[in-house]
């Protein structure tokens, strides 16, 4: 009787191991996506954030806005 129950045990552990790993696989692979979404946001704020100085740099002119102050009256 008690070699019955030691055996539903050890099969029990068995399939719970299996599950265990298959989840962990899981978790594994959904991780890895989620890095490589990181990496491509971060590329893309990177990337971005430069074009975008560049931009604002360029929209920075002596031209004054509805009389507003030029930029170089501002610095003086």
């Amino acid at each position: 009787m008690f070699k019955g129950w030691l055996r539903h045990k050890e099969t029990m552990a068995t399939a719970l191991n299996a599950q265990t790993a298959e989840k962990a696989a899981q978790y594994a692979a959904h991780t890895e996506r989620l890095e490589q979404r990181m990496r491509v946001l971060e590329r893309i704020v990177t990337d971005r954030g430069i074009e975008l100085s560049d931009e604002i740099e360029l929209l920075r002119d002596d031209r004054p806005l509805n009389g507003t102050k030029t930029t170089q009256e501002m610095r003086s």
